[in-house]
């Protein structure tokens, strides 16, 4: 959800193409890696760096934009000739939508506790096939459904279109959008004024082209009235990007032509789950449970209760007491408080601001202390309890030499110049030399303080690691599983019986690093997809 789109860290990258080859295989992974590493290619480029053949690398990209981890995008460029350009297509490598990945578990519990199973098996399906046209989901549905269930179409369809009017999921963004040549007067813009600085960030390519891909909220969030989702001709018609719709889509039952055509057949909308509103949605829960933590349910209740009056994604919502009491009284938890209770609850929290009656909650606030709270869990894990009250200190103050440091936070003057230069040497602390005095001999001072900004991609790129360490130990036992699996149909009752013990031992196993797993995601989240 941030608003800028930064390169992956390299343990990002490795975590993110550990992802696609789990999925896809090797080969897809081979060619989405070549696009992290390298930034946006053509597809000869794609060829060449990968040393993947032509053709294997249009299936690859077939299965990635299929599956919303690749956007294709015209970029006009000047040609040889004067006055001529050409239009060039090149790809781009959607690291957070690959992150995602790991999300859908958690996407899927979401619609549980909102809607109805057929909103659930709807959102599996595309969480599971990418990208489908309203007759395939609905076709899908209709399969995979249990016999004993008597679920009409129609009654699907409803449940699809309550996905969507809840935002769940929304149209594709175009297949191949056009990127002009900047005008005369875009060129004036970026170029930098003498004695004058511009604090407007420049967009990037990267932001232009996805900005360009996703159409209108009217039409983002609209079901196109000209095609009959019932419709038999729309069933057999045999343009449909898979012949299938209940297999998955792995890159060996590929038969797709040269062009990346994403068209659904007829040219209708094709349909896509909406990443952006699970995320926002997560975010809003995540602060809920640290406001629950670490203040009480009172304030867990009141923030969940401001949250619901508004869905959009900006860090401050701000109510008046009398609406929020009304909200709060609604709910079964707060249906017991009154509306001093209420004051009393927000006034003592920290990511609230209160002016004229009317209360402000921060969210930034609490993401940002989250994160901070996240840095220095690490730092008392790797350094110990003097480095821990160190750190803390320096993270809610100005600069302090060597000295300063030591009075105040009471650590032995002969160990604390260890621990700043171990910190400084790791990343956690700067560091700047000052020389104070006069005359032949200066005294010279050595200042430490924390730039958080340089500590944040630090902590990501360590999270991604630890990520991707857990990852990989989850592939490892199932494929260990697999081997348990195979020994198990050999022969003799005891080899079974003990077969079947290590299979239930590597089951919880693989459950308790599953788990471990989706809780450093949650962390994750708080220095990327939750920052708007």
């Amino acid at each position: 959800m941030s608003s800028s789109i930064k390169p992956p860290s390299q343990h990002g990258i490795k975590l993110a193409v550990n992802i696609i080859s789990t999925d896809f295989g090797q080969l897809v992974a081979k060619v989405c890696e070549c696009l992290l590493r390298r930034g946006n290619l053509t597809k000869a480029q794609i060829s060449k760096f990968s040393e993947v053949p032509h053709d294997k690398v249009t299936k690859c990209l077939w299965v990635l934009i299929q599956h919303n981890c690749v956007q294709a995008f015209a970029l006009e460029q000047q040609g040889g000739g004067r006055d001529t350009t050409v239009v060039v297509t090149q790809y781009m490598a959607l690291f957070n939508n690959i992150i995602q990945r790991l999300r859908f578990a958690k996407f899927l519990l979401e619609v549980s506790k909102e809607l109805d199973k057929e909103a659930q098996g709807i959102l599996g399906g595309l969480l599971q096939h990418g990208r489908l046209t309203l007759p395939q989901i609905l076709d899908r549905a209709m399969e995979t459904s249990d016999k004993g269930n008597d679920v009409s179409r129609e009654t699907y369809n409803e449940s699809f279109i309550t996905l969507l009017r809840n935002r769940f999921v929304e149209r594709c963004p175009a297949a191949e959008p056009f990127i002009p040549l900047p005008t005369d007067e875009e060129t004036k813009q970026s170029r930098p004024k003498a004695r004058k600085v511009f604090a407007r960030r420049e967009v990037t390519l990267e932001e232009r082209a996805l900005a360009a891909a996703i159409p209108m909220d009217g039409e983002r969030f609209s079901i196109s009235n000209e095609h009959d989702v019932n419709s038999d001709e729309d069933k057999m018609d045999g343009n449909v990007p898979s012949a299938k719709v209940g297999e998955k889509r792995t890159q060996d039952s590929l038969e797709k032509s040269a062009e990346l055509d994403l068209l659904g057949p007829k040219g209708e909308p094709i349909w896509r789950v909406n990443f952006e509103e699970f995320i926002n949605r997560l975010r809003k829960k995540a602060c809920v449970e640290y406001a629950r933590t670490v203040y009480d349910n009172t304030a867990g209740v009141i923030l969940t209760s401001m949250l619901k009056r508004t869905k959009s994604t900006d860090n401050k919502v701000s109510m008046s007491l009398d609406s929020i009491f009304e909200e709060v009284v609604k709910s079964e938890e707060g249906s017991a408080l009154n509306s001093e209770q209420v004051r009393c609850s927000l006034e003592q929290l920290h990511f609230c601001s209160e002016e004229d009656d009317v209360f402000t909650i921060n969210l930034k606030d609490i993401i940002e202390k989250t994160r901070l709270e996240e840095v220095e869990s690490l730092i008392l894990k790797r350094y110990g309890h003097d480095a821990f009250r160190i750190f803390r200190s320096l993270s809610s103050g100005r600069a302090l030499h060597t000295d300063q440091v030591s009075e105040k936070t009471l650590t032995d003057k002969k160990d604390t110049p260890q621990i700043l230069y171990k910190l400084w040497q790791d990343g956690f602390l700067h560091m700047e030399k000052i020389s104070s005095g006069g005359g032949l001999k200066p005294t010279d001072y050595l200042y430490w303080s924390i730039k958080m900004d340089k500590i944040w991609p630090k902590v990501l790129d360590e999270l991604h690691h630890a990520a991707l360490n857990l990852s990989l130990r989850c592939v490892h036992e199932i494929e260990k599983n697999h081997e348990v699996n195979n020994m198990s149909k050999g022969d003799g009752k005891v080899l079974s019986q003990e077969a079947d013990r290590r299979i239930r031992r590597r089951q919880q196993v693989y459950i308790a690093l599953n788990s471990s797993l989706m809780q450093l995601d949650d962390a994750i989240m708080f220095f990327t997809d939750f920052l708007v």
